[in-house]
């Protein structure tokens, strides 16, 4: 298997009856229905270059493998509110590989949500960087730290929540980064 080249973001939301149904909605919504997703860990690698979402479906053929690093999360429960966010942390050498999280949640809003994601991310990059900070310190504090080391160039997170339907039917939210060609 070759090295992806180039990667986008997504994100959908679906609703059904079934639970298998709402996710299958949830990947319609998000335009990667059509793929046989194959989930990867959380490495983006060197030189993979970000496309939109318009411009990565552009890659999809149906059936196709496709590998992906997704967060999903489902509820029956009505009201509840989930959240499935992507964290992304990009080195500012290009020839190093970036890292990509993802975070499952309940009850939290998506900038909650978002925030976890992209600083897990940064602190998984930071790391094998050498970059030295406090894991006590807030989000904001690492973020700036992360960014003066000069060695991340680029933090960015994709969520998707929703409130779990009124009436009980299943309802889910995806995001991912998609691996293509």
């Amino acid at each position: 298997m070759e090295v992806p080249k180039k990667a986008f973001l997504t994100k959908g939301v679906g609703v059904h009856k079934d639970k298998l149904a709402s996710f299958e909605s949830a990947l319609r919504n998000a335009g990667i229905e059509k793929c046989n997703l194959v989930y990867v860990s959380s490495i983006l690698p060197p030189n993979c270059k970000m496309l939109t979402k318009n411009e990565g479906v552009k890659f999809l053929k149906p059936g196709q493998i496709t590998f992906c690093v997704m967060a999903r999360n489902e509820t029956d429960e009505p009201n509840r509110l989930v959240s499935s966010a992507i964290g992304i942390a990009l080195p500012k050498d290009n020839t190093h590989y970036g890292y990509i999280s993802e975070h499952h949640s309940y009850g939290e809003n998506a900038k909650k949500a978002g925030e976890y994601a992209e600083d897990l991310a940064a602190t998984m990059l930071a790391t094998t960087l050498g970059v030295e900070f406090d894991p006590d310190q807030a989000w904001e504090e690492r973020e700036q730290i992360y960014k003066a080391s000069g060695h991340i160039f680029k933090t960015t997170n994709n969520v998707q929540s929703a409130e779990g339907n009124k009436n009980g039917l299943w309802t889910t939210t995806v995001s991912a980064v998609v691996f293509c060609e």
